[in-house]
């Protein structure tokens, strides 16, 4: 995978089963967030070898909105302000494209408080216009609002937990595990510099992204390894 002709990922190979939670975990620059962009398809990074397969289905070429409606998620390390966009009209709408037909702003409303209740947010919230004036943990814990809203097949989590203080960061996991507890086929990639989030989400695997190349793969002990040992014995 390149951008601007430049290789970052080589040979990354990465399988997640139904209902599994896999970590990812590797220094900056490492090639993590360009991963997650690259699986929902960012059209700023070329695929130059292999394949992304989705549900058994190569979907390397289609674009970011396809996938979307798929069921691919993605959660933003960054996420993006859009004035003048309410969050329950950016709900209604991304919620109707998913499933194919329209939904209520009633029934999308109904939803979204619940959700909302689960994951300490103010109800107000979803009339205030998308991520404008939200503080971090909030704009972290409007992305996994969105994974409960979509119900997403597969959700790849960029660094979702960065930024977070202790209180947050379990809110934000409480809310990860919630929906996984509800859609138990669905499939998480957790992209992370740490491994406080890991504590409260036991991942199945975790990878070791390092120079563009997953250089180790195991279970939580391997993550509790990198806590001591950082990176180093891998780098080459």
């Amino acid at each position: 995978m390149a951008v601007d002709r430049t290789e970052i990922l080589r040979g990354v190979d990465l399988v997640l089963g139904e209902g599994q939670l896999h970590a990812l975990m590797g220094p900056n620059g490492s090639g993590k967030s360009t991963l997650a962009s690259t699986l929902l398809g960012n059209p700023a990074y070329q695929v130059t070898a292999g394949a992304i397969r989705f549900r058994g289905e190569d979907v390397t070429a289609w674009p970011t909105d396809v996938r979307a409606k798929a069921g691919m998620f993605l959660a933003f390390q960054y996420p993006e302000e859009i004035p003048g966009v309410p969050v329950i009209q950016f709900l209604r709408q991304a919620v109707s494209g998913r499933i194919g037909e329209d939904r209520s702003v009633l029934e999308v409303r109904l939803s979204m408080l619940e959700w909302m209740k689960r994951l300490g947010m103010d109800p107000a919230f979803g009339e205030r216009h998308l991520n404008e004036g939200f503080s971090g943990g909030e704009k972290k814990r409007n992305e996994i609002l969105q994974m409960a809203m979509l119900e997403p097949e597969l959700a790849v989590l960029d660094e979702t937990d960065s930024g977070l203080d202790i209180d947050a960061l379990r809110i934000v996991a409480d809310g990860v595990q919630a929906v996984r507890t509800e859609r138990a086929s669905l499939g998480v990639l957790l992209v992370t510099h740490y491994t406080r989030i890991l504590e409260l989400l036991s991942p199945d695997v975790v990878h070791v992204l390092v120079d563009g190349r997953i250089v180790e793969r195991g279970g939580p002990a391997l993550a509790q390894r990198l806590e001591v040992e950082g990176y180093e014995p891998w780098r080459r």
